[in-house]
């Protein structure tokens, strides 16, 4: 039996009839967003689907059923059942629900040494583990840079910062890669030819095509394929 699974004169946290509150259901909403989705909330809690699907169309959650929500989504008892941090702890940060992405202080298109020889972490980027295993990524493996220039323009705009998937350094498909050519990062999509040479594609028609020939492929390292894009909208 799930932890919600009581009679119904059992489910509310205060006494007196249950009534449907829109601001909780939007703070459930709004948690069920951070971890990735409804069912991996009900799963993180500990509570069933259809508790948690009851709890978000009006139904009044136990008091160690909103414990066990609020651990899930990395907040606050007090925010979860009011919505005034006033008086509450500050949303907590849980390590089990998050993986945070080193951002080194790298541009590509500048010049560097070996991919993060030496270079500066200037922050962590949260990403919930359940998005990541979602898409088939490992946190150990990844790293986040910024993207300088505007070759890629409109897919990757100057400032943009990208995460690299360190574990997939080898062409497989057509797709966008970090590459080092001559000791310069580039975010690129690279596609392979029948003759064996790689085509090096800047997604701003402005910039040529460049063809790196089969006999000269050691001169082009990968680094990681770009699996994930943001920047800002102003």
């Amino acid at each position: 039996m799930k932890k919600d699974d009581l009679p119904e004169n059992q489910l509310s946290a205060s006494p007196g009839k249950a009534e449907s509150d829109p601001a909780f259901i939007e703070r459930l909403r709004h948690i069920a967003a951070k971890v990735g989705s409804v069912n991996a909330l009900a799963r993180a809690s500990g509570l069933s689907q259809g508790g948690l699907q009851r709890y978000m169309k009006g139904g009044e959650p136990t008091r160690p059923n909103l414990i066990s929500l609020a651990k899930a989504g990395g907040v606050s008892l007090n925010w979860l059942m009011t919505g005034d941090e006033s008086e509450g702890a500050q949303p907590q940060i849980d390590d089990d629900i998050y993986a945070y992405i080193p951002l080194y202080d790298a541009r590509v298109s500048q010049g560097h040494g070996a991919w993060n020889d030496g270079l500066k972490v200037l922050t962590k980027l949260a990403f919930t583990r359940y998005s990541l295993r979602k898409k088939g990524l490992d946190p150990a493996k990844l790293a986040a840079v910024r993207v300088d220039g505007d070759s890629n323009e409109p897919i990757l705009c100057d400032g943009d910062t990208v995460m690299v998937d360190l574990s997939r350094n080898v062409l497989q498909g057509e797709a966008f890669y970090v590459i080092r050519i001559d000791d310069l990062l580039y975010a690129k999509r690279l596609q392979r030819e029948i003759d064996g040479s790689i085509l090096v594609i800047s997604a701003n028609p402005a910039y040529r095509v460049i063809t790196v020939p089969q006999s000269q492929l050691s001169s082009l390292q990968v680094i990681g394929r770009v699996v994930w894009a943001g920047g800002w909208m102003i």
